[in-house]
């Protein structure tokens, strides 16, 4: 990939694609499949470096991990974690330290984890803390609250704990060392974040309790259970698919059908949001994958207006945030998304990054400390563009000022955009396959 991609308008873009599996899917097959007894047979797995990392680091663990065909991979695992030869690299895999922190910690082991430059700036302690509330001991080996960390596990207790804010990954931390904690493990958040974990606990065989609380939900689960191998489908990633949907909605004359896109309802916040705004989007061909409900999404081009993004789904589309701000960006009027603190330790600063992006694209934008408001061009204009944007390693700011460029008067320009192989390998060719200008 060259040190610099850059997007040119575009015409009309046409055509069906495929998404690539999604990404939290397939990080919690690779870690419960190397945790059970036997084997998993896993399909339209997301091959991207994130995954890579977490199946190096399983294999690490002590499963024995094989890729059979493409996106078909086969995990044969030990039922539990080993302490592991070498430091376990995480590379850019937010979501894939974090669970695999949590798995860890449940067994009698000492780990060291690590990754790249951007991973050892992501704060830790989000997880490390309830694990250590738990039993769990850790060594902070450069800065507290920061990677190099070193992990010793076994022993567990469970604890209940209540999330300010509601985050699949620590949810996701704190049950899979509940697995293998003594008593009953707790989760309670103010709203509801993805399920994924929970799902694929009981595909596994793990029984989990769900109990609604207003908003949000508390979620049980009783230690000493054993997983065992399952077969998992992975289904479309409706993150990744937001990039060439998005694209269908702002470049004139286009439809683009985006198949077999994850439909749960705690990963849709982005398109209610995009058909709140006035886009023409539509599903067919609605089914089951394993066991989530997918379909395909059609976009076409819209005349999108500026909305006020509920706070409360920020949950929903906490990823989708910096697409979302790029099709704001030619909306008629102001797009105020607020409520998503959470961005700043995502990757990078997403909120400071958009901003910073979008104003070099010449684009309004009002920063806020929890969110932002993006100003869009008037009824029928078009974003001056023309901007060379710092992703700070971040893959969907690349992506998602890239698909701005493909509506935009000037070229818009991102830098370091090799780390997009993280999410989403394949991209370019996907969106000039469309009729993109992306090179």
């Amino acid at each position: 990939m060259p040190s610099q991609l850059t997007s040119r308008r575009a015409s009309a873009l046409t055509g069906k694609v495929r998404a690539p599996g999604d990404k939290s899917m397939s990080h919690r097959s690779m870690i419960l499949g190397g945790m059970a007894s036997g084997v998993t047979e896993v399909e339209g797995l997301l091959e991207g470096d994130d995954v890579l990392a977490t199946a190096r680091a399983v294999e690490a663990f002590g499963a024995k991990v094989e890729r059979t065909g493409d996106g078909k991979w086969r995990i044969e695992g030990a039922g539990g974690f080993t302490t592991p030869a070498s430091v376990i690299d995480c590379g850019n895999a937010g979501t894939g330290v974090r669970l695999l922190m949590g798995a860890a910690a449940g067994y009698p082991l000492t780990a060291t984890f690590d990754g790249d430059g951007s991973l050892r700036k992501r704060p830790m302690k989000r997880v490390t803390g309830p694990l250590a509330d738990m039993g769990a001991a850790f060594d902070w080996q450069a800065a507290e609250d920061r990677l190099p960390v070193a992990l010793t596990g076994g022993a567990l207790k469970a604890i209940d704990y209540v999330q300010t804010v509601a985050s699949a990954q620590v949810k996701s931390a704190i049950l899979l060392a509940g697995l293998n904690a003594e008593g009953v493990t707790s989760v309670v958040e103010p709203e509801k974040s993805r399920d994924h974990t929970e799902r694929m606990l009981r595909a596994f065989g793990a029984e989990v309790g769900v109990e609604e609380r207003g908003e949000g939900w508390k979620v049980t689960l009783k230690g000493g259970q054993a997983l065992t191998g399952t077969v998992v489908a992975v289904p479309g990633d409706p993150s990744s698919a937001a990039f060439p949907l998005a694209a269908g909605l702002i470049v004139p004359g286009s439809e683009v059908t985006v198949e077999g896109v994850m439909l749960n309802p705690l990963r849709t916040g982005l398109f209610d949001t995009w058909i709140e705004m006035g886009a023409d989007l539509t599903i067919t061909n609605r089914r089951e994958a394993g066991g989530e409900e997918v379909g395909d999404i059609t976009a076409r081009h819209s005349s999108l207006k500026g909305v006020v993004v509920p706070e409360d789904r920020a949950a929903s589309m906490i990823d989708e945030y910096p697409i979302l701000a790029a099709t704001a960006a030619v909306a008629d009027g102001v797009t105020i998304m607020r409520g998503v603190g959470e961005m700043r330790v995502k990757e990078s600063d997403r909120i400071s990054l958009m901003v910073e992006g979008l104003r070099a694209c010449g684009v309004q934008v009002e920063e806020e400390p929890e969110g932002f408001i993006v100003t869009g061009v008037s009824q029928g204009g078009s974003v001056r563009g023309g901007g060379l944007v710092h992703t700070a390693h971040d893959h969907r700011i690349a992506m998602s000022h890239l698909v701005l460029g493909l509506a935009a008067e000037q070229p818009v320009s991102v830098d370091e955009p090799g780390m997009i192989a993280t999410s989403f390998p394949g991209f370019v060719e996907m969106m000039n396959g469309l009729g993109g200008r992306i090179a």
